[in-house]
């Protein structure tokens, strides 16, 4: 059995570390790079990094923090936000990130997931995918709706049949992130993270509502997740990565051993 990965989230807004509820009333939380380095000292597995605003406002994402980032950590780096192209893709690699996350634009053109693993590799290619529960219906049998441009756009694509199509077009992993559950820290959507996870062949990374390491447990054991990624319950100090990987190995989750 794999070790399960624990990774740090940074939203990042206009350079600065942010963080919202529900996609909502962000609040400025501090600099990236800062942030990697601490965690990344203190027994992070992967970090992510998501220029939050890039797809909304149609821009290139900050390809300088990037670099920053990746020449201070040396653990896997996933970057997303504004990519939309190979040349978008081939930069971030190139800035240092091991892989690019793709969301609202593989939503737009579904192709350049196979572009990208076709030209990098599928073990580069994570599908960000922002989810509500909207309720079943004809056009959404599963009850979980695909939502872009930072949770702006409805797109009318199951959830379920999204994350199919998306590993079957190459992505070699999926972030998959509970609008409903987002910044509540009242714990992971675990119906949606099993839905997926046992309905594909690739990494699911369960993401949205960690306020406690008894909700990694439970998104990692009942909801079959591969990885958790964490924000809030970090940001602001309520547990250290050390803390959570102790609760988690006490209870017979395989994971990675800080230091």
């Amino acid at each position: 059995m794999l070790s399960k990965r624990i990774i740090p989230c940074l939203d990042v807004r206009e350079g600065r570390t942010t963080k919202g509820v529900k996609f909502k009333n962000n609040v400025d939380i501090g600099d990236p790079v800062e942030m990697a380095l601490m965690y990344y000292e203190n027994g992070a597995d992967e970090i992510v990094f998501y220029d939050i605003t890039a797809s909304f406002e149609k821009r290139d994402i900050m390809i300088e923090v990037v670099r920053k980032v990746a020449e201070t950590i040396f653990i896997p780096f996933s970057v997303g936000g504004g990519i939309r192209t190979l040349d978008d893709m081939r930069d971030v690699l190139l800035a240092g990130a091991e892989k690019v996350s793709v969301n609202s634009a593989a939503v737009k053109h579904p192709e350049i997931i196979s572009q990208g693993a076709d030209a990098f590799g599928s073990q580069c290619m994570v599908l960000g995918m922002d989810v509500k529960h909207v309720g079943k219906s004809t056009a959404i049998p599963s009850g979980y709706e695909i939502v872009i441009n930072g949770g702006r756009t409805y797109t009318g694509l199951d959830a379920l049949a999204w994350a199919l199509k998306g590993q079957e077009l190459g992505a070699g992993e999926i972030c998959l992130n509970s609008i409903d559950a987002d910044g509540t820290k009242d714990g992971y959507e675990l119906t949606l993270t099993e839905l997926i996870s046992t309905a594909v062949n690739i990494p699911v990374i369960a993401s949205g509502g960690a306020g406690h390491p008894k909700h990694l447990h439970d998104v990692l054991t009942t909801g079959r997740a591969d990885a958790a990624l964490i924000a809030s319950m970090v940001h602001y100090g309520a547990y250290t990565i050390p803390e959570i990987k102790s609760y988690l190995g006490e209870r017979g989750v395989k994971i990675r051993p800080v230091g």
